[in-house]
Parts: C-alpha cells; structure tokens; sequence
C-alpha cells in the first residue's frame, strides 16, 4: 500500500488513526466491557500509545492495516476496526475490530467490516479472512456469521488470559464468498 486507504460506507468513514484518537483509543480499550474478549487493554494513555504505534507498524510493514471508525465530518469516534497478520505469499490476513459501548447494536460493525472485507479481497488480493472469537463473544460471532464467515472448529486452550488457558473459535470467509455491502 503505498498511501493510507481512506474507506467510506454510506453512514461512516474509516481513516487512518492520529495523535488526537489516543484518548478515545484508550477509553475503548481500558473499557471492561470492550476488552473482555478483546486480546488487548490499557490501564493509562501512555501505555495506549503502544496500540498507535503498533497501527503505524502495520501499514510499515504491510502486515496488516487498521481504521478509526469516525463519522463523516470526523466529530464521532466510534472505534476500530482492520487486519493484522497478513501474510502475502498465503493470501490470508485475520480480521479484528472493536466499538465503544454507547454504539452497540447500531449496526456499524456490519457496514464496515463488510467493506474492509471488500477491500481486502480487491485491494490487497487476500484469498481468506480469519477470525479468532472467544467462544463466549456471541455478539462477534453474530456479527461474523452475518458476514458470511462460517465457523470452523475450535483450538482448545489455545490462548492465556488472566491466568488460565482458554479456548478459541475460529472464523473464516473465503474470496468467493464476499459480503455484501
């Protein structure tokens, strides 16, 4: 990728993450609730600004890239969403994505993850699409079967959280079954 892809769907707009989300960054990934199944959290700003360096590495390294969900006239911050773990000799990269809590069940993960999706088979000739879901996220699940990735199997005790293993469902949308906008 040679410029940052700035993405739109008919309600949001998608853009590159700068200095002034770190507040809203870290209230979305210190928050209980966004972080219970997430794989990442942050107890001050200065420990969030590892977060923005890691999306500024991604799109160095183009492993992967990463969006602020903001409204169109950029005044709402609803949250993140992008790919990590691209792997271009495989055609495979795994999705992930997080909103704040007061904009759940308003349908946004659908409409953008639907074009972030879009992007990656198009854009960056991805082949497959992988999510990785605690198997007690019923919402994530939901939001990927909407999606069209179907459930794959489940790695046992595959991940360690908070002192004890645990297991891990498995997502996958393959190119020929591309979500619809």
């Amino acid at each position: 990728m040679k410029a940052f892809p700035q993405l739109q769907t008919s309600r949001f707009t998608l853009r590159q993450f700068k200095e002034s989300d770190l507040e809203m960054v870290y209230k979305g990934l210190s928050h209980p609730e966004v972080i219970k199944y997430y794989g990442v959290s942050f107890s001050s700003l200065e420990e969030t600004k590892e977060q923005m360096l890691w999306f500024k590495n991604l799109e160095k390294t183009n492993t992967g890239v990463w969006w602020a969900i903001c409204s169109p006239d950029y005044t709402t911050f609803y949250g993140a969403g992008g790919f990590n773990n691209l792997d271009a000799k495989t055609k495979k990269t795994e999705v992930g994505f997080w909103l704040l809590p007061e904009h759940w069940r308003k349908g946004i993960m659908q409409e953008v993850m639907a074009v972030i999706c879009q992007f990656a088979f198009t854009d960056l000739s991805i082949h497959r699409i992988e999510g990785f879901v605690d198997p007690e996220n019923k919402n994530c699940k939901n939001a990927l079967n909407k999606l069209g990735f179907q459930y794959e199997g489940t790695f046992k005790e595959s991940e360690f959280k908070d002192g004890k293993y645990l297991d891990t469902d498995i997502y996958a949308l393959i190119e020929n079954r591309r979500v619809e906008k």
